[in-house]
């Protein structure tokens, strides 16, 4: 049973990853238009 809670827990991390990375993302287009 242990490879089902790797597998939530690799899935959980990339998710997280995934989220960050669109985060930053927004932020860094939102600081370009501030420039502007």
């Amino acid at each position: 049973m242990w490879y089902f809670a790797w597998i939530l827990g690799a899935g959980l991390a990339a998710t997280v990853a995934i989220l960050n990375g669109m985060w930053f993302e927004a932020r860094e287009a939102n600081k370009i238009d501030a420039k502007r």
